[in-house]
């Protein structure tokens, strides 16, 4: 079956040039390349001279991206890893501009081949690299003791029947292994009815099981910071993030990053504090979200929020 051309809506588009304030000679980092579209934007708006290096784990959507962006090739240089490898090849303190995006997009949610959706059924794969040999969703689905896949449904998917589906999946994979998304999703509707709720119930299962494969809280835990060191002072981080777990820790890493101050132990309390410079300064403090015009042209960004944080000169 052929696969569909890559496409890719981005969001928050004007709101991440805005943020990033792309400017001739500057050097940016699009850790998150998908098809381009907000690296185009950075390119242009960054014209006649500015570089951007960029990455995805997706070969699919580096491809795209190389296509799209080949005018001006001459500005760009791709990689085909995670953004938190970007480090291994751009020196520290050396960018004016990190972009992550860290939704999936609308093509690997509406190509079936690719599992991020019950929408259409597809194999339960879920993995952003299908060149490597990681585990897939089934994997964890068929392997996982009960005990295991609830926490993950309840940590990375806050599934509030997180044990009862888990029980029932590692009954019925005794008699036939999960292999689509199409039959999990059929089979968790089973176990917990709709019964007029607009989200179907498989959705939180779905978000933990694609979190787990991809190691996408780890990524973003490990990636903050290996990305804000990549900037110059005066240099900004924007993030984008679709889902409360991400946001929360996009939110604490800038929130740490512009206090005045460090502490032992486990708890902010003031007695433990140790006065410091603050390494960053947040911008729009509550987060940027889409406009109402955006919101018409484009639904999947109703949940998107745009987080930016610029790094101080140190004293």
């Amino acid at each position: 079956m052929p696969h569909a051309p890559f496409s890719h809506q981005p969001v928050l588009l004007t709101e991440v040039v805005t943020a990033l304030q792309p400017k001739p000679h500057g050097r940016y980092l699009d850790g998150t390349l998908g098809g381009g579209g907000h690296a185009a934007a950075i390119l242009e708006a960054s014209s006649p001279d500015g570089f951007l290096y960029g990455c995805d784990r997706d070969t699919a959507a580096l491809a795209a991206a190389r296509e799209r962006l080949s005018p001006m090739a001459h500005r760009l240089e791709t990689h085909h890893c995670n953004f938190t490898e970007a480090d291994q090849w751009i020196a520290p303190r050396s960018l004016d501009g990190v972009l992550l995006d860290l939704g999936v997009s609308s093509h690997q949610l509406d190509t079936p081949e690719r599992g991020f959706s019950f929408q259409h059924d597809g194999p339960l794969d879920m993995r952003m690299d299908q060149s490597g040999s990681g585990p897939t969703a089934a994997d964890l689905v068929n392997t996982l003791p009960a005990s295991e896949l609830a926490d993950l449904f309840w940590k990375w998917g806050e599934e509030r029947h997180s044990r009862r589906i888990a029980r029932a999946i590692e009954t019925e994979r005794r008699i036939r292994p999960f292999t689509t998304t199409g039959q999990l999703a059929r089979f968790i509707e089973r176990i917990c009815p709709r019964r007029g709720s607009p989200t179907h119930p498989a959705t939180r299962c779905f978000q933990a099981l694609r979190i787990a494969t991809n190691d996408e809280l780890g990524a973003v835990r490990n990636g903050l910071e290996r990305a804000f060191n990549l900037l110059s002072p005066g240099g900004r981080l924007a993030v984008i993030s679709f889902q409360s777990l991400e946001d929360r820790l996009v939110k604490e890493f800038m929130r740490r990053e512009a206090r005045d101050y460090d502490f032992d132990g486990p708890e902010d309390h003031p007695d433990f504090r140790r006065p410091r410079h603050p390494r960053g300064r947040e911008l729009a403090r509550k987060g940027i979200v889409a406009s109402e015009a955006e919101l018409d042209q484009n639904p999947r960004a109703r949940s998107a929020r745009l987080r930016v944080l610029e790094r101080l000169p140190e004293p």
